[in-house]
């Protein structure tokens, strides 16, 4: 997700913000919203979005407090590892990312205490939104050589468990690129290209 200067994204969406959904006629920007617009429209299995309200408020929570957390930290880890390099061709500070670390480490332990608690998933023994907009981000630091998962048998097992609830094909396949980012390195980028983002990216980072 991020900004996005293609005339077809500002078509879609009034933000120019990717992920965005053309439904017919209908447009709709920010992934939480997405996912929740699919479920209502294509009345998908309870657990994803459960219609026990305290059940779906224990959703709702966990996505209002992940975007300020989880979000706010684990994809920096990409840029400041991968991309920035990419297209500023200057690594960032060490500091920099020990900063974001410390920031992630407090969330985790937040998500573990708070949320996973003992249960199998965020909001008890069946995988939700909850459990999937999660497991997203925390791939990212892992893409990047950053294995959040080491030494946190709770948070490891939880993976696991997410896994195996969206199959173990699916699941890799999904974070196939997260886990390749990597190999961006070693791609051109425009020069023009590289002068237009470079600044723009810095700036996502202060």
């Amino acid at each position: 997700s991020g900004p996005s200067n293609s005339e077809g994204a500002g078509k879609v969406s009034l933000l120019k913000k990717v992920p965005a959904l053309k439904d017919g006629d209908f447009t709709l920007a920010e992934c939480t919203a997405i996912l929740l617009y699919l479920c209502r429209k294509y009345n998908t299995p309870d657990h994803w979005y459960p219609s026990d309200i305290q059940k779906r408020a224990k959703v709702d929570e966990y996505l209002s407090w992940h975007h300020a957390n989880i979000r706010a930290n684990a994809p920096k880890t990409m840029w400041i590892k991968v991309l920035i390099p990419l297209f500023t061709g200057q690594p960032l500070p060490s500091e920099k990312l020990q900063e974001v670390m410390d920031g992630l480490f407090a969330s985790l332990k937040h998500f573990e205490e708070r949320f996973l608690q003992d249960k199998a998933f965020i909001i008890g023994n069946e995988i939700s939104l909850a459990d999937l907009v999660a497991i997203v981000e925390l791939m990212q630091p892992v893409g990047v050589g950053c294995d959040i998962f080491e030494d946190r048998p709770r948070l490891l097992e939880w993976r696991r468990r997410v896994e195996d609830a969206v199959g173990r094909e699916l699941f890799f396949q999904a974070h196939e690129m997260i886990l390749n980012i990597k190999e961006l390195r070693n791609i051109q980028i425009d020069p023009q290209l590289k002068e237009h983002l470079a600044p723009v990216l810095m700036k996502m980072l202060k």
